[in-house]
C-alpha cells in the first residue's frame, strides 16, 4: 500500500476539520471541474486497495434495500420478500430497510459478500468516489473516509491537485 494509506483511518480523524471545509469548498464555483478528477482518482485508488482486507463499509455501516434490491436479493436466496425483511431487515429512523445488524448478515469471515452477484444498489456503487454523489453529500463523503481509505485516498489527492 502507498505511503498515503498508511495509519489511514488515524489521519482521516484528524482531518476531519480540513475535509469539511474543503467539501465545502467543493461545492462552490470554486470546485467546479473537480468532479471530473473522479474517475481517474477513484481508479487510482482502488489499484493500491484491495476491500477484502478491509470491508469496513460491511462491517460499520448498512445500505439502503430498495424495493427492487429486496426482490432481486429474495429471489437469489431462495426467500419470499416477506421472509428475507423479517429476517434480514429493520426499517431505519428515514423509513428504508437497512440490514437489522453490523457486519452485515451476509458479510462472511473471509470479507467476500455472499450476496455479491445481486448486492443492493448502494453496495455497488459505495463509497461513490466516481460521481458527482461525492461532493453533493459531503457529510456522508466525510463520514466514510473515516471508513474506507478510497474515501481517504481520494480525498487527500484532490486536496493536492485542487488549490
Amino acid at each position: 500500500m502507498s505511503e498515503l494509506l498508511s495509519d489511514w483511518e488515524k489521519k482521516s480523524k484528524e482531518q476531519q476539520k480540513s475535509y469539511k471545509q474543503f467539501l465545502q469548498k467543493m461545492q462552490t464555483k470554486k470546485g467546479k471541474g473537480a468532479e471530473k478528477l473522479l474517475p481517474d482518482l477513484h481508479e487510482e485508488a482502488f489499484e493500491k486497495i484491495d476491500c477484502l482486507q478491509c470491508a469496513g463499509c460491511c462491517k460499520t455501516i448498512s445500505p439502503r434495500f430498495k424495493t427492487p434490491d429486496i426482490k432481486k436479493v429474495s429471489k437469489y436466496l431462495g426467500l419470499r420478500e416477506s421472509v428475507f425483511i423479517e429476517t434480514y431487515l429493520r426499517l431505519d429512523e428515514d423509513g428504508d430497510y437497512v440490514v437489522k445488524r453490523s457486519p452485515c448478515a451476509f458479510l462472511g469471515d473471509d470479507n467476500y459478500c455472499s450476496i455479491y452477484d445481486v448486492r443492493p444498489g448502494d453496495c455497488r456503487n459505495y463509497p461513490y468516489t466516481d460521481s458527482g454523489e461525492f461532493f453533493k453529500r459531503p457529510n456522508t463523503t466525510q463520514l466514510n473516509s473515516t471508513i474506507c481509505p478510497a474515501v481517504f485516498y481520494v480525498l487527500e489527492r484532490l486536496k493536492v491537485l485542487v488549490k
